[in-house]
């Protein structure tokens, strides 16, 4: 795969790397956005061609900062995109909602994936209503062809409105896999440039932003009529019934409708705000039925019910408010299908498959730190049911699973300190933990960190650092010398921020130094005031891909006794029993040693090191 090739030629792209194509082509020059699946790789694949290209792409602390970064980079004439997942454009809709009455002057798209399902998210969040919210044109493809070809588009739709644009995918979209046609890459000769413009971009001025708002309403009619140039609204088919339908479930009314040939007439929306009213009216009294087919939220559902209702027409509209279509999770073809009245097949035979939750990894360094917290509660005399474990989103949630289970929450980026706050501001007399990741405490927690400190709370925080976004595929964060573009950084280190803050304790630990670990953590774990306990060690995997020599274990048959404590302690998923013995999967082993500390009859032996 190789994104600079040239026009004509086709690939088997990823709707990412077909959004990072389309990027291309229309000549961005600044791309920024924090990591989160499903819209990572996005950046991932621009970075590869930075250099070539003379493109600023490098990832941001958070959201917020990243929309703000491609925000003034837009103001210069310049074209630039923010990416992030659902949950990010929470983060950064303050600034997002403010720019649409600012405007911008290059092309802006802020491309935003969410994750019906969900399949990495903690929540189903719908984005399109944020489009509604900030006022702003937001579009919607279905396929990686279109993904490259919306995204180009985006960017003259913004420029032409000079609007910022929402370019909103869902994880079916990012990660499918489908053949691209390539275009023709933009040559723009463009200088930056910035004048000075009060009234426009200063929002202090409370009847300078009531223009603002009259100029972006007035901007807001044009859109249906800009974005009608380049067809992104479709018609397939003809029929009295109208099935209206957009992104990735698009793909299954048209699978379904082509398969069991119904007449049908399929509008696919390509707009979804504002919503394509004009375009709709012609083809809506044509309709003798009108089935919704989308995920998430009854979004068109609404949108339609009040089309039609302006329009004076009375067409049933079956879709989620009907329960013709669920108001959650993903579709698939089936529920299509049974929507449609069509004959749904049997499943088959129901297999029981034993649920698989995802494991911290081999060698995973938070798993060293979990332990050594549950080891030095129990010595502290206390109970796990006693201390509340606070946690954050990252890598360390996985720690909620069996045989670790040690975390009480996992609520939102950045929300483990401050909640764990709050459970010592109601008087909650047992200890609170609060653990927070790396990357996560660049993010979002070190407001919180100011505001425990400020107020003089009783509170454990343990920072999991393991040099790396791990969860989203090995990112970069600020604590990197050079990023994966070769770009030469200055390091910024968690400790000296959390210095600048000054809590009552500071220790940095290695957590596979468990016995030092659990150690600190006990004699920290009762102490009055605000502690943290940096645990840093890199990431496993992230060692292995930078080709430190690894260590092996192995598990000595005639010693082991098949008591399974390695297993039970652990939970690593390099260990399986196999007649009624442990054994390593020598393959996946990081080489850590922590199950070699339960073994009881020292049946688990260093084996080698590989490098």
């Amino acid at each position: 795969m190789n994104l600079l090739s040239p026009p004509g030629t086709k690939l088997a792209l990823m709707g990412n790397e077909a959004i990072a194509r389309g990027a291309i082509e229309a000549g961005v020059k600044v791309v920024t956005g924090y990591p989160g699946t499903p819209s990572s790789e996005v950046i991932m694949t621009l970075h590869k061609f930075s250099k070539t290209l003379n493109i600023y792409v490098e990832w941001a602390i958070n959201e917020r900062v990243a929309f703000e970064v491609a925000y003034g980079a837009s103001l210069t004439g310049l074209r630039a995109m923010v990416t992030m997942k659902a949950p990010g454009l929470n983060v950064a809709s303050d600034p997002i909602i403010s720019a649409a009455y600012s405007g911008t002057t290059g092309g802006l798209v802020i491309l935003v994936a969410d994750d019906p399902g969900p399949h990495t998210t903690q929540t189903e969040q719908d984005s399109r209503w944020y489009a509604k919210l900030a006022k702003l044109p937001m579009i919607s493809p279905s396929s990686p062809q279109e993904a490259k070809e919306f995204t180009k588009l985006a960017f003259s739709i913004s420029e032409e409105l000079e609007l910022p644009i929402f370019l909103r995918t869902s994880t079916r979209v990012n990660h499918s896999i489908g053949e691209v046609l390539l275009g023709e890459v933009e040559t723009l000769s463009r200088f930056p440039l910035f004048r000075r413009n009060q009234q426009r971009f200063v929002r202090a001025g409370m009847a300078w932003n009531l223009e603002r708002h009259v100029w972006l309403n007035n901007q807001l009619k044009k859109v249906e009529e800009v974005v009608g140039k380049y067809y992104l609204n479709k018609v397939y088919g003809d029929g009295k019934l109208c099935v209206v339908t957009e992104g990735a479930a698009f793909n299954y009314v048209y699978e379904v409708i082509k398969e069991h040939e119904v007449k049908a007439k399929i509008i696919k929306l390509g707009l979804l705000y504002p919503f394509p009213s004009k375009f709709l009216s012609k083809i809506l009294p044509e309709c003798d039925e009108v089935l919704i087919v989308e995920e998430l939220d009854p979004y068109l559902e609404e949108n339609i019910k009040n089309t039609l209702f302006d329009l004076g027409l009375k067409i049933k509209v079956y879709g989620k408010t009907t329960n013709h279509i669920p108001l959650e999770g993903e579709l698939n073809t089936r529920i299509v299908k049974k929507a449609l009245g069509l004959p749904v097949e049997s499943p088959g035979k129901h297999v029981h498959v034993h649920p698989r939750p995802p494991p911290l990894c081999p060698g995973c360094p938070h798993r060293f730190t979990f332990v050594a917290l549950k080891t030095a509660i129990f010595r502290s005399g206390l109970k796990l049911s006693e201390v509340p474990i606070i946690g954050d989103i990252g890598c360390s949630a996985l720690s909620v699973y069996q045989p670790i289970n040690m975390l009480w929450t996992e609520h939102s980026m950045g929300a483990s300190v401050s909640m764990a706050m709050g459970l010592k501001i109601a008087e909650y007399d047992k200890p609170v933990v609060a653990v927070i990741g790396d990357s996560t405490f660049f993010h979002a927690g070190i407001q919180s960190l100011i505001e425990a400190v400020n107020k003089r709370v009783d509170l454990l925080i343990l920072i999991l650092d393991n040099n790396v976004v791990a969860m989203t595929g090995h990112q970069s964060t600020p604590a990197w010398d050079k990023s994966e573009t070769g770009r030469i950084l200055k390091p910024v280190l968690i400790e000296d921020i959390v210095r600048a803050i000054g809590p009552d304790e500071l220790v940095i630990v290695d957590p596979y130094n468990l016995d030092e670990t659990t150690r600190i953590m006990e004699e920290l774990l009762l102490k009055p005031g605000v502690k943290v306990v940096i645990a840093r060690h890199a990431c496993a995997l992230l060692e292995k891909r930078l080709g430190k020599p690894l260590k092996t274990y192995t598990v000595v048959d005639e010693r082991c006794k098949g008591c399974k404590s390695c297993l039970i302690s652990t939970g690593c998923p390099a260990l399986y029993i196999e007649g009624g013995k442990a054994k390593i999967i020598t393959e996946d082993c990081n080489g850590c040693g922590l199950c070699s500390k339960f073994c009881a009859y020292e049946a688990i032996r260093l084996l080698e090191v590989s490098g």
